[in-house]
């Protein structure tokens, strides 16, 4: 617990010498690390499966409610409650990318590599098909765009990265155009898509075998790179270039080539920018009652096109047992994170706002470890008595969590660290020109102009992730 406590300390600040924290507003973010860290230890108690044995009925609880949709949802909602916010509190495109690289990618490189490196073939946690085609899958992975490229997973869990990618995508382009206030009507399109056209739209249009995916794959490699040299130069119009870019690879995607049904995708989208709109009524940005309608729609629309569409084949795309498996668990996600919400202003258990700091580790880790679990009982005897698995319960969550905490204070906080100093050093080198505002109605703070240098004294982004990852 003391070391629970210290951390907890380090991310919420320093204290004065009345005992407050000198810092408000990481205080006030404790009820986000909450909500990650429901979400990964909902994920992880999905995959490892074992507590379901020891409720009555409790194998039927997937059936009625999934876990792991109910936590990458939860994840989706706090990511689009807090990255378009980042994005704009910044004001600079590239610093907020080179941020999410810096974020995303050193704990994918830890994971895959030591999943291979670590554990036999025939226990392995890669996608057998990265072995068969290890240079598109890397490619496809480097982008993370796999899911939405006809490229398998590397490993299962990270399929909501592409989902996470593309929403950093959208958010781009509608910043540089001016377009990021209209996160509600955006929301309620993206949800209207997926309950009236949500079994309609085709999947994988543009990859029907190898070679169209190798050319997919090569196609929007070319088109990442050349947006990202567009924004690393932070010139404003080659900005809007970059952001357009990315929008529009984006949308291509989602509209041609899904490898989950449009419902799903189009749910998806709906629920991230549908948390960007509770961020803006929760900051005065939007009235009240359109918010309320927003949100209300999008939660209705999650839980109606489940209804309808989450039957037969679909089972086999959204990895879920039944409509009742998918509607329950989106309502339920939009519940804790409402709940949570209209609480913020409480003290959230220390310990679980811990978990939310590690959750992206946690999300990523887990299934190696359960891989790796399997290896190392290879031979013995199954566990069936309560003493057996509980211990199995406890050294596995141990283990998870301490592997977890390393790899967060080892991996995730240096390389972002080194992200602010690459970036500090990039910006002497290669200052940002002024840029204008961006054209939106009402007021814009400066440190909202596309392309620019955030202001001076703006608030350290918050590390959150959102994945099933």
């Amino acid at each position: 617990m003391k070391l629970i406590e210290r951390v907890s300390r380090k991310r919420t600040g320093r204290r004065s010498a009345g005992g407050a924290p000198t810092t408000p507003a990481a205080s006030r973010l404790a009820w986000l690390d909450a909500l990650r860290g429901i979400a990964a230890l909902s994920v992880a108690v999905y995959h490892f499966a074992l507590p379901f044995y020891w409720v009555p009925h409790g194998t039927k609880v997937p059936y009625y409610l999934d876990p792991g949709i109910f936590g990458v949802m939860l994840f989706f909602l706090v990511s689009g409650y807090i990255i378009p916010a980042s994005l704009e509190r910044r004001g600079d495109v590239r610093g907020f990318w080179a941020g999410r690289f810096f974020r995303i990618l050193p704990v994918v490189i830890l994971t895959v590599v030591g999943s291979l490196l670590i554990l036999p073939r025939q226990y392995s946690v890669v996608n057998p098909w990265s072995y068969e085609h290890p240079l598109l899958s890397l490619v496809a992975s480097g982008t993370m765009l796999q899911d939405m490229t006809g490229v398998a997973n590397v490993i299962g869990v990270m399929w909501t990265l592409t989902y996470e990618m593309i929403f950093y995508y959208f958010a781009t382009a509608l910043f540089v155009v001016g377009w990021h206030r209209k996160s509600a009507p955006i929301a309620i399109g993206f949800a209207a898509f997926a309950v009236v056209l949500g079994a309609w739209l085709s999947l994988g249009t543009i990859t029907k075998d190898l070679q169209s995916t190798r050319h997919l794959v090569a196609a929007t490699t070319l088109v990442v790179v050349m947006a990202m040299a567009c924004i690393a130069t932070a010139r404003p119009e080659l900005v809007r270039w970059g952001g357009v870019m990315l929008g529009g690879l984006g949308l291509t995607l989602v509209l041609l080539n899904g490898r989950s049904t449009a419902f799903e995708t189009m749910m998806i989208f709906a629920t991230m920018f549908a948390g960007t709109v509770l961020y803006r009524l929760e900051h005065g940005q939007i009235e009240r009652l359109p918010a309320i309608l927003c949100c209300t729609f999008v939660a209705a629309a999650g839980f109606l096109s489940g209804y309808l569409y989450n039957r037969g084949p679909a089972l086999w795309r959204t990895w879920s047992s039944s409509w009742m498996s998918f509607s329950y668990a989106y309502i339920a996600a939009w519940a804790v994170f409402v709940i949570c919400m209209l609480l913020r202003k409480r003290r959230f258990p220390r310990w679980l706002s811990w978990l939310g700091a590690i959750s992206y580790s946690v999300y990523l880790l887990h299934n190696p470890l359960i891989h790796a679990m399997n290896w190392m009982l290879e031979g013995h005897a199954p566990i069936v008595s309560w003493k057996d698995r509980g211990i199995q319960l406890v050294a596995f969550t141990a283990a998870m969590l301490i592997l977890s905490y390393a790899s967060y204070r080892l991996i995730e906080i240096p390389f972002q660290n080194l992200g602010r100093k690459v970036m500090k050093a990039v910006n002497r080198r290669f200052p940002a020109p002024a840029a204008p505002q961006p054209a939106v109605v009402g007021q814009t703070r400066p440190a909202e102009a596309p392309g620019g240098v955030a202001a001076a004294g703006a608030a350290p982004e918050p590390v959150l992730s959102g994945n099933r990852d």
